[in-house]
């Protein structure tokens, strides 16, 4: 690649775009809706361009169906949409996790509940990501703060999708979405890994849920020498439904701990500012940026000051928060909704560090003003 074509001045959600196609994504299908509609339009070109297909979809209920199909089929599949749209998507989210089936789902965050501020940026999906679906278990959630970051972690999540062979939700927000920066185009990097593990046994001997060591099972593609069966039922390691309780308990652990005892090649973040800080910034996405121009500015006035910006959200990286907090006197957590990270990081450091939540839920973006009247109304005297 010329060099002159690597480096481009892009959109938030046209990176997210290139990033999967730096993965060799060939699959897209998704029903357009603000703010991630630029995803989905750009798709409708690029793809079959490279020989890959775009579907557009009735609604996200077939988008999410379609994909855990094209996937099985041996595709890279994802789709985007926003937070009505990841709603309705749910169902079909919790087969593809029973199934273990990998897949990406793009979330370009707006402001709700239902149709809400449809053109305004919000963060409040952080939950949903990880519980939006019913039942046990586990979630890879990445997050995105820049629109580099947007092209990075979208490639990253296919390559997690198929390591773990589990649907990878990666978030953006309006801000990020249609903000435009300059990105740098590595494909060749972002290609790496995005592959599944194949079968090596014969295939009458395939089981398509046995796990290897690490707890991910192959996954051979329908149309392959490989015939096997997919249902979002309890099964055995053959595909086969199984009621018996003991298998439900083992199924299920496995689910969960295939990611857990695998976190740390999963986590991601960035440590700004003060190394060790006293007073400890942590948060993500666009909120992340105005946590850097603060920290910026308090250093430079010789500030104890830190933020801990995290680009994994699920698995939580408890430990990671725990040691950027250890020898924080206050920790303050900057998000775009009610303090949804907030508990999640009260729970990984010692009851006698308070946390705070510098917040905004109004559809407006989270300002370095915001963050420093919480940080000034902490009572640190120092700010």
């Amino acid at each position: 690649m010329r060099e002159e074509s690597r480096v481009q001045f892009m959109q938030g959600n046209a990176a997210l775009l290139e990033g999967a196609l730096a993965a060799g994504a060939d699959f897209f299908a998704g029903y357009p809706i603000t703010p991630s509609s630029e995803i989905a339009e750009l798709a409708s070109r690029r793809l079959p361009a490279r020989g890959g297909i775009y579907l557009q979809m009735e609604d996200e209920l077939a988008s999410m169906a379609a994909v855990i199909g094209a996937s099985l089929a041996g595709r890279l599949a994802f789709t985007a949409t926003s937070g009505p749209g990841f709603s309705l998507m749910q169902e079909n989210l919790g087969l593809a996790i029973m199934a273990e089936v990998p897949c990406v789902v793009i979330n370009v965050q707006r402001s709700g509940p239902s149709t809400g501020l449809a053109t305004r940026p919000a963060q409040a999906d952080v939950m949903q990501a990880r519980w939006g679906t019913h039942g046990d278990h586990s979630a890879i959630v990445l997050c995105a703060s820049t629109v580099q970051a947007c092209y990075r972690l979208a490639a990253r999540a296919f390559q997690l999708a198929e390591r773990f062979r589990h649907p990878v939700v990666l978030l953006a927000d309006e801000v990020v979405g249609h903000m435009r920066e300059r990105v740098v185009l590595d494909r060749e990097e972002q290609a790496r890994g995005a592959r599944r593990r194949m079968p090596n046994c014969a295939p009458d001997q395939y089981r398509p849920y046995q796990p290897e060591a690490d707890g991910v099972p192959p996954l051979a593609y329908f149309g392959s020498q490989y015939v096997f069966r997919v249902t979002g039922s309890m099964h055995d390691e053959r595909g086969f439904p199984c009621a018996d309780p003991e298998n439900a308990a083992r199924v299920i652990e496995r689910l969960s701990r295939k990611i857990q005892d695998n976190a740390p090649e999963i986590w991601s973040w960035s440590l700004w500012g003060t190394p060790e800080p006293e007073i400890l910034l942590v948060s993500f996405g666009a909120a992340a940026r105005a946590c850097r121009a603060v920290v910026e500015e308090y250093t430079q006035k010789g500030h104890s000051l830190g933020l801990l910006e995290l680009e994994t959200l699920w698995p939580f990286p408890a430990p990671i928060v725990r040691q950027a907090a250890a020898r924080a006197r206050l920790v303050v957590v900057a998000e775009m909704n009610l303090g949804q990270m907030r508990g999640e990081v009260r729970k990984a450091i010692p009851d006698r560090i308070p946390v705070l939540g510098a917040n905004r839920f109004d559809g407006e973006p989270l300002t370095p003003g915001d963050v420093r009247r919480c940080l000034q109304e902490s009572g640190e005297k120092s700010c």
